[in-house]
């Protein structure tokens, strides 16, 4: 059975999410504990509310390090919801700018649909070679957010091999749903409410680790 840890920094549907990867078949444990979220075999990092909020709880854990050490080594990490927001440069709320991971370039911004948060079900558009969304590529997944990137700017120029971003729209505003990118995974919907569609996701992260 492959360990993965969901990191305990204060955000996130933290036992739902813990449920949800146990029952995709990998044995769980919430923590905060920093050599045991290196070990794993892998690591979600969860989030709900505002940037700031998580980047000060994700620092405070010092899981900015943890994230950027395994993604160093190869070692798998699933970010959910303002868990994917984090590992891009930066976000924008109420003109408050803070730094996030970094992980990749791109700015977190308020959705520019007429309707705002997005909540609810919605569907994406998956590009081919999708390992993460084998079988599940036309389902439904579920959103709950306000802010999202709706700009990809990662240029790889063939230098190595480009990252697989899903998109999903919303009020005709396009924003990144999630991105594959070797051992860094991302989805801006909850897998973990999102019924045998995010179940289904899940098992395929799990069974790659």
């Amino acid at each position: 059975m492959k360990s993965v840890v969901v990191l305990d920094y204060g955000s996130g549907n933290l036992r739902s999410a813990v449920r949800a990867v146990e029952r995709a078949g990998a044995e769980v444990t919430l923590t905060a504990d920093r050599a045991a979220a290196q070990d794993a075999d892998g690591l979600v990092v969860p989030g709900v509310g505002a940037f700031a909020a998580c980047m000060a709880g994700l620092r405070a854990v010092r899981g900015h390090e943890v994230i950027g050490r395994r993604l160093a080594g190869g070692r798998p990490v699933l970010g959910i919801c303002v868990g994917m927001q984090v590992l891009f440069s930066r976000g924008v709320e109420h003109g408050v700018e803070t730094e996030g991971c970094d992980e990749w370039p791109g700015v977190v911004e308020r959705l520019q649909a007429p309707v705002v948060p997005h909540m609810g079900w919605n569907t994406v558009e998956v590009p081919d070679g999708s390992s993460l969304f084998a079988g599940v590529e036309g389902e439904r997944f579920y959103f709950v957010h306000s802010y999202g990137v709706r700009d990809w700017t990662l240029v790889t120029n063939d230098r190595t091999r480009a990252p697989l971003v899903t998109w999903a729209e919303h009020g005709g505003d396009r924003f990144v749903a999630a991105v594959e990118n070797g051992p860094l995974s991302a989805t801006q919907f909850h897998p973990e409410k999102s019924g045998d569609a995010g179940a289904g996701l899940l098992r395929n992260w799990v069974r790659s680790l």
